[in-house]
C-alpha cells in the first residue's frame, strides 16, 4: 500500500542523495552503512527492551534503503549489481529488526506466544519478498499484494514505539499478529499472480 508514496518520497529524499553524491560518496557505500547500522541497532535494542530508542535510532538509517537507489539513479550508476546488492541487504535489515522484536518477547516481554508471532512476521516477510524474486526470474510481474515491504516496516516499527512508550506489550503482539496473517495472505496473492502468469504463458505456446 505504502509504496504508492514512494514517488513523493523520492522527491524528498532527492537534495540529501545530490549532497552525498557530491561528497564522493557510493550509492554501495550508502546500502552498506544502513544496513549495518539497522543490524546493529535493532539487535543491541529491541532484545534488551530498548523498544522506542531503538526505533527512534533505526528512523535514520531505515530512509537509505530509498537513498541509494535515488543516488544511483541520479549519479547514472544504476546497475544489476546494486540492484542485488540492495534487495539482499534489504533482507537481512528485515530479519534483524523482526528478529529482534521476537527476540523481545523471548526476553524482556517474557512471552513464547508473541515470540512465535514475531518469527511468524520474519518469516512471512522472507517469503513474500522471495515471491517476487522467484517470480520475476520466471518472466512474471509480480507486482502489488496487501503487505508491502514499507507497510511491514512501518506497523512493525509502529508497533514498537507504541510499546516502549507505553509500556503495553499487546499493542506490538497485536502488530505482529496483524503481520503474519497479512504476509501470509500477501505470500498467497503473489502465488495466485504467479499460477495465472504461468498458465497464460503456457496456453501461448
Amino acid at each position: 500500500m505504502l509504496e504508492k508514496l514512494r514517488s513523493r518520497w523520492t522527491r524528498v529524499i532527492l537534495p540529501p542523495a545530490r549532497g552525498l553524491l557530491r561528497l564522493g560518496i557510493s550509492p554501495d557505500v550508502v546500502t552498506w552503512v544502513g544496513t549495518v547500522a539497522t543490524v546493529a541497532i535493532a539487535l543491541i535494542c529491541f532484545p534488551r527492551g530498548w523498544l522506542w530508542q531503538g526505533v527512534a535510532a533505526l528512523v535514520v538509517f531505515i530512509f537509505s534503503d530509498s537513498l541509494d537507489g535515488t543516488m544511483a539513479r541520479e549519479s547514472g550508476r544504476s546497475s544489476r549489481w546494486g540492484a542485488f546488492l540492495d534487495s539482499t541487504l534489504d533482507r537481512i535489515a528485515d530479519g534483524a529488526i523482526f528478529g529482534g522484536l521476537a527476540l523481545y518477547f523471548a526476553g524482556p516481554g517474557d512471552s513464547v506466544p508473541w515470540a512465535a508471532a514475531g518469527i511468524g512476521a520474519l518469516v512471512f516477510g522472507q517469503v513474500t519478498s522471495y515471491t517476487k524474486a522467484r517470480g520475476e526470474s520466471l518472466g512474471i510481474a509480480v507486482n502489488g499484494g496487501l503487505a508491502g515491504r514499507a507497510d511491514r516496516l512501518l506497523l512493525g516499527l509502529l508497533g514498537a514505539l507504541l510499546t516502549g512508550l507505553l509500556g503495553l506489550d499487546w499493542i506490538l503482539a497485536a502488530v505482529l499478529i496483524v503481520l503474519c496473517v497479512a504476509g501470509a495472505f500477501t505470500v498467497g496473492q503473489r502465488m495466485v499472480i504467479v499460477q495465472r502468469g504461468i498458465r497464460a504463458a503456457d496456453e501461448d505456446i
